[in-house]
C-alpha cells in the first residue's frame, strides 16, 4: 500500500544524513527507500556504490574541516 502512495503522489523525503554541504542522504517516509544526491545534484536511489562514494566524500570533507579549524 505504501508503494502505491509513492507511485501516485511521489516520495516524501526526509534527510537522514548530511554528507557535505551539498550531498545528503534521504529516506522516503512512506516506503522507506533510501536516496542520495548524485554528482549532478539529482536525487537517485542509494546503491552500494553511491553509499561508498558518500563515505569517502564525508571522510575527505571532515578532514578538510579539521585542517581549516587548525589554521
Amino acid at each position: 500500500m505504501k508503494n502505491v502512495i509513492c507511485s501516485f503522489f511521489c516520495h516524501e523525503f526526509q534527510v537522514t544524513k548530511r554528507v557535505t554541504l551539498h550531498v545528503k542522504e534521504f529516506k522516503c517516509r512512506n516506503c522507506n527507500k533510501q536516496f542520495t544526491t548524485d554528482q549532478s545534484g539529482n536525487i537517485t536511489r542509494l546503491t552500494s556504490r553511491h553509499k561508498e562514494i558518500n563515505e569517502v566524500l564525508e571522510m575527505m570533507y571532515q578532514k578538510k574541516l579539521r585542517r581549516k579549524s587548525l589554521k
